[in-house]
C-alpha cells in the first residue's frame, strides 16, 4: 500500500471538489494505474463521485486506439479528464479531448488541419514517469502506420497538473531509466534547437541541473526526494521543449520505437552523443540565430565537463550505469539492412530544428560509425 502525503491528498481533494466537476473520466495505463498506487488514491479521492475508467493498451500512442478513446470521451462527456500515466497516456488524453471523428482523423493529423477545435473537458495530468513533461506541453505524439506525427495546439495543454512522487517511486528500473534519459535529452536538445529562446534555455538549464544530479541516484536508491526531483526535472524539460521543440536525436528515435519496440527515452539515447559531436564538428555551418559555441559552453558547465570528448564519456557513463544498451547488434538491429526502414520513419519536423542542416547521407554515416 502506497502512503501519500497529506499535501497531495489536500490538493487533489480541493481540485476535484470544485462545483464545476460532476463527472470524471480517468485515462491511465493497464499496468501503471495499479502498480503506481493510483487506483487506491483515486478510489479514496473520488468516492461517491460519478467516475469512469479507461485503460490504454498500446505501448506507444497509435491511431486506432486514439479513435476508440475519442469515441469513449465523446460518449461519456466528462467535466474533468484525469490522465494518470506516462507521456503516451497523457498525450492520448490531450488529443482525445480536442479531436473528433467527423472528418478523416488520419488526414487531420497528417495535414495538420484540425478545423475548429474545442475542448470537451478540462484535463488534470498526473505523470507516473519522470520523463516527457507531457503534463505541461502543448503538443502530443501519435503513430500512424508506424510513422510518428505531432499534433500541436495550445488547447492540448492540460489545465492542471500535479506531481505525485509516490507514483514514480516504484516504477520498474528500466522504465525509469528510459523516461529519465528522455528528460535529460529534452533538456540538452532544447538548448540547441533553432526555435530556442531565452526562456526555453532557462527551463532547459534548470532541468539539466536537477536531472544530471539526481538521475542515477533515483535509479539506484529511489526515495520520495529524488523521485520528486526527477519529476521536477521532467516538468522543466517539458516546458523547455514546449517552446523550442526537440532536434535530431528525437527525430531519429521514432522508427526505433515503432519498428523495434525500443522505449522512447532509450531510443533517443542511441544517437544523442553522435549528434552533439556532429553539430560541434560542423559548427561553422550553423544556421541558427544564437551563438552555438556559447550553448556548448553552457552544456559543458552544467555537466561539469570540459570538451566534447569529456561530455561524450560522461553521457556514455550515464547510459551504461542506467542499463541503456547502446549497441545496435545487441538490440537485435542490423543497421545496414534497416536503413530504408529507419530513414523513412524520421520526423522531418524535428530534424529541421537541428542547428546544423542534416542530410540522409549524414544520418547514414552517423549510424555506420556507431
Amino acid at each position: 500500500m502506497v502512503n501519500f502525503s497529506n499535501s497531495t491528498l489536500y490538493i487533489l481533494k480541493k481540485l476535484i471538489s470544485q462545483r464545476q466537476f460532476k463527472k470524471f473520466l480517468i485515462i491511465s495505463g493497464r499496468k501503471s494505474y495499479f502498480a503506481s498506487g493510483a487506483e487506491n488514491l483515486m478510489k479514496k479521492i473520488l468516492k461517491d463521485k460519478e467516475t469512469y475508467l479507461l485503460l490504454k493498451k498500446n505501448k506507444y500512442p497509435e491511431i486506432k486506439e486514439l479513435q476508440k478513446i475519442i469515441l469513449y470521451v465523446k460518449r461519456i462527456n466528462p467535466d474533468l479528464i484525469i490522465a494518470i500515466g506516462g507521456g503516451s497516456v497523457i498525450d492520448y488524453a490531450k488529443m482525445a479531448n480536442i479531436l473528433d471523428l467527423e472528418r478523416n482523423l488520419k488526414k487531420q493529423i497528417i495535414n495538420c488541419s484540425y478545423g475548429k477545435i474545442k475542448k470537451v473537458a478540462k484535463i488534470l495530468a498526473i505523470p507516473t514517469t519522470a520523463g516527457s513533461g507531457a503534463e505541461v506541453t502543448s503538443n502530443a505524439v501519435i503513430y500512424i502506420d508506424k510513422i510518428k506525427y505531432s499534433v500541436e495546439s495550445q488547447l492540448l495543454k492540460p489545465n492542471y497538473f500535479i506531481i505525485v512522487p509516490e507514483f514514480v517511486l516504484k516504477v520498474e528500473k528500466i522504465l525509469k531509466a528510459s523516461a529519465g534519459f528522455d528528460a535529460i535529452s529534452q533538456g540538452i536538445e532544447s538548448l540547441f534547437s533553432k526555435k530556442s529562446n531565452k526562456q526555453s534555455v532557462e527551463f532547459a538549464l534548470k532541468s539539466l541541473k536537477i536531472s544530471l544530479k539526481y538521475f542515477l541516484e533515483y535509479l539506484k536508491n529511489p526515495t520520495i526526494t529524488n523521485s520528486y526531483k526527477m519529476c521536477l526535472a521532467a516538468n522543466y524539460s517539458g516546458r523547455a521543449i514546449s517552446i523550442s521543440k526537440t532536434t535530431a536525436p528525437h527525430a531519429l528515435s521514432y522508427p526505433f520505437t515503432a519498428h523495434y519496440g525500443i522505449s522512447h527515452g532509450h531510443a533517443v539515447s542511441l544517437t544523442l552523443n553522435d549528434f552533439l559531436k556532429f553539430n560541434l564538428e560542423n559548427i561553422h555551418h550553423s544556421n541558427c540565430k544564437f551563438n552555438l559555441a556559447k550553448r556548448y559552453k553552457q552544456l559543458f558547465s552544467v555537466s561539469k565537463t570540459s570538451n566534447i570528448n569529456d561530455l561524450n564519456f560522461y553521457i556514455n557513463k550515464i547510459k551504461s550505469e542506467a542499463g541503456l544498451e547502446n549497441d545496435f547488434s545487441k538490440l537485435g538491429i542490423n543497421i545496414k539492412k534497416s536503413f530504408p526502414k529507419i530513414l523513412s520513419g524520421i520526423n522531418d519536423q524535428r530534424l529541421s530544428n537541428n542547428p546544423i542542416k542534416i542530410t540522409k547521407i549524414d544520418i547514414k554515416n552517423i549510424l555506420l560509425k556507431k
